[in-house]
């Protein structure tokens, strides 16, 4: 896929979130998230820093390189939050809708820059271009998440998701990795229905360890925005339970999954 589809597809799920919270009452910019701490209003700032970041990290590597060694210094995961987010609670809706708007815009026009070769310097390696992008609308993708369960909201689901299926699965390695685990080199065969009625495959194809169902199932499990109890996916094989039970798509410290629900 050439990067410019990849640059279209998340300005088209940036766009999709825009929609849901640009008409929001105070009341529900206020609202609790699954985020633990987080409101809507938190879930884009958060946003709006990274996207920000992202622009930066794109542009001027040497000024991104400083900005991560201030993110870094400080060591409780909670702290490292309030620092990203002191901005933007400081800010009220209308003026954190349109700074999230300008991020974008930034992080648009430093994306029309990037070639399918390139490589970007972010929080651990660098990243190729594409995954980077992919990476930024995985996380767009998933807070949209939160914030539409804050509202009790259901989206349409687009193929859109095939970037964040794809993402979930390659990250299966570092899910291990960042737990300091050894990667288990079992092959997992992961069959998933699109939102358009194609299957999607990804993996070396067998029947020991599987995973079938619909894509915005795996998305939710591989964001941990859903605990797979909760999803329909059918998973076969004590490697395949295992790497879902931990599995990231996204960077940052290891982190669960939310416990089942009723």
């Amino acid at each position: 896929m050439d990067i410019s589809q990849l640059q279209e597809d998340l300005l088209q799920e940036q766009l999709a979130l825009d929609t849901v919270v640009s008409n929001l009452s105070d009341e529900q910019w206020s609202l609790p998230t699954p985020s633990p701490r987080w409101t809507v209003a938190d879930q884009i700032g958060h946003l709006t820093y990274f996207d920000e970041s992202a622009a930066i990290a794109i542009t001027d590597p040497e000024k991104f390189t400083s900005l991560l060694h201030e993110l870094l210094e400080i060591q409780d995961t909670n702290l490292a939050e309030d620092y990203s987010l002191a901005t933007y609670r400081e800010m009220n809706a209308e003026e954190l809708l349109s700074s999230w708007r300008q991020g974008r815009r930034n992080l648009t026009l430093a994306a029309q820059t990037l070639s399918n070769e390139d490589r970007v310097i972010w929080y651990g390696p660098s990243m190729g271009s594409k995954s980077f992008l992919t990476a930024r609308l995985m996380e767009v993708w998933a807070h949209g998440q939160d914030i539409l369960d804050a509202l009790n909201i259901e989206r349409t689901s687009t193929d859109r998701l095939r970037h964040i299926a794809q993402l979930g699965f390659i990250t299966r390695n570092w899910a291990y990795i960042n737990r300091g685990l050894a990667p288990v080199e079992e092959p997992i065969f992961v069959t998933l229905s699109s939102p358009s009625g194609e299957v999607w495959e990804f993996g070396t194809q067998n029947d020991t360890n599987t995973v079938v169902g619909s894509a915005l199932d795996f998305c939710l499990v591989v964001t941990q925005r859903r605990n797979i109890v909760n999803t329909e996916l059918t998973v076969i094989g004590q490697t395949a339970i295992e790497w879902l039970s931990i599995a990231q798509a996204f960077a940052g410290p290891p982190t669960d999954g939310p416990q089942e629900s009723s």
